[in-house]
């Protein structure tokens, strides 16, 4: 096995824990919290944690320069903001600021997607 191929096999396995972990939230967030050592009280320094991570994915692509990765990592922050936004419509909370987020986002997908085909790149 190579270091290639062990990365996507280690990869793959994030992916699927991960993915895991996104569906016992789904299914029961309480459970979710438990299962992931989370405190509901602690989740406004976590939401900290996650934006500097943010910030850190969209640095990364942004220097790596590569259109497909920049329209995919901002297709992930676009269903983020609006499916904040869809939460907090259900609640009967503002939505504008999550709304804005996702289609600042979806922008720089189209656009990285523009720059993909306009660059001939594949």
């Amino acid at each position: 096995m190579t270091f290639a191929s062990t990365t996507l096999y280690l990869s793959g396995i994030g992916v699927a824990v991960t993915g895991y972990l996104a569906v016992i939230f789904l299914r029961d967030p309480q459970n979710g919290l438990q299962q992931t050592t989370h405190h509901a009280e602690n989740l406004p320094s976590v939401m900290t944690d996650r934006y500097l991570a943010m910030t850190a994915l969209a640095a990364g692509a942004t220097f790596y320069g590569d259109f497909k990765v920049i329209a995919f990592l901002f297709a992930t922050f676009a269903f983020m903001g609006f499916a904040d936004a869809f939460i907090y419509a259900r609640a009967g909370k503002s939505i504008s600021k999550h709304m804005i987020a996702g289609g600042a986002a979806m922008i720089v997908v189209i656009v990285a997607i523009l720059a993909q085909i306009t660059n001939g790149a594949a």
